[in-house]
């Protein structure tokens, strides 16, 4: 069994904090610098990708590398297809995957990286849009590049001034900033967004619909309006929905009857066991259509106060229902 690493005796915490602090600030002082530069290569890098009909395909190596696939996945997840290829592999076979038409956007922030440079000359060949982002406009890359992103950074936060962190922040930034302006020029929506994170609660509340949700077939209950109290009490216990509608011979919802109606019809003292369905229901329920999204059934139910809903369709035919149980399974609320 190890035991934790004992705490360097020239460990002190205000220093880590100062420290802490520091690396934040000269991070920051970063951002604000490539704020400051932004201008017409963003603009040109923009156009070439919002024309590009192939895909971005992103590059770079270690600590770049790392950003680079977190770019791409920004990018792709926002409506600009995207994708990584690592520069040492794409010298391998995977330089295939790069196509005319593409637009490659390639990061290190030295722009000398062995790796990348040795396959500028064939990403050129290609025939593709190649741009830079790098912290040297003089370096390799950029020279080999047709659009260059200034990343440059004063100083890494790493007070040996090695460990990329300043630079990655940067990279990082302008990335964002790049994925961000292009969603905004395709029109890219809420609703494009969940069809790329389907998976997500805001993928659930935009593309599931209440026909995805409702129970459906024998699980709905329904009676007859001449059904009796009893049997129709029967009905909800089996259904579990909290509630049964009332249909005539078309399947048309005449009414519906829930446990706050049974509940108030106890309050009153009537002897609800001589009644029928049609003698007790509520007359035009809250109902939905199949076809609208779930969430707004969740809305109709908070807004009215109900724990239930009928799904009917535009005929008023009775064709599911759901309650507010079945959109917490959902994931919906």
């Amino acid at each position: 069994m190890s035991s934790a690493t004992p705490l360097s005796p020239s460990f002190d915490v205000d220093r880590a904090l100062q420290l802490a602090r520091k690396t934040i600030d000269i991070e920051a002082a970063a951002l604000v610098g490539l704020k400051g530069r932004l201008g017409d290569d963003f603009g040109q890098a923009m156009s070439a990708i919002l024309r590009c009909t192939g895909r971005v395909v992103v590059m770079g190596m270690g600590k770049s590398g790392h950003v680079g696939r977190k770019i791409a996945a920004t990018l792709a997840s926002t409506g600009t297809p995207a994708f990584f290829v690592h520069p040492a592999e794409a010298s391998h076979g995977d330089l295939g995957m790069v196509a005319p038409g593409d637009v490659v956007l390639a990061i290190s922030n030295s722009g000398e990286a062995n790796e990348l440079t040795a396959i500028l000359p064939a990403i050129r060949r290609i025939g593709v849009t190649l741009v830079a982002m790098t912290g040297r406009r003089d370096s390799t890359l950029a020279q080999h590049a047709d659009i260059v992103l200034d990343s440059a950074v004063d100083a890494e936060a790493c007070p040996l001034n090695l460990a990329p962190t300043a630079s990655t922040t940067a990279q990082m930034a302008l990335g964002d900033a790049l994925a961000v302006a292009l969603l905004d020029a395709r029109g890219f929506r809420e609703e494009d967004f969940a069809r790329s994170h389907p998976g997500g609660s805001l993928g659930r509340k935009l593309l599931t619909h209440v026909r995805d949700v409702m129970r459906s077939g024998d699980d709905v209950p329904r009676v007859a309006p001449d059904t009796s109290f009893v049997d129709m009490m029967r009905e909800m216990t089996q259904k579990g929905l909290g509630a049964t509608a009332i249909t005539d011979a078309q399947g048309k919802v005449l009414g519906i009857f829930t446990d706050g109606d049974l509940r108030r019809g106890v309050e009153s003292g009537r002897d609800l066991r001589a009644l029928a369905a049609a003698d007790v229901m509520h007359k035009a329920p809250r109902t939905i259509r199949p076809d609208v999204l779930a969430v707004e059934a969740a809305d109709l139910m908070e807004a009215h106060r109900i724990t239930s809903v009928l799904v009917v369709e535009t005929d008023g035919r009775l064709v599911g229902a759901l309650n507010f149980n079945d959109l917490m399974r959902a994931k919906v609320i």
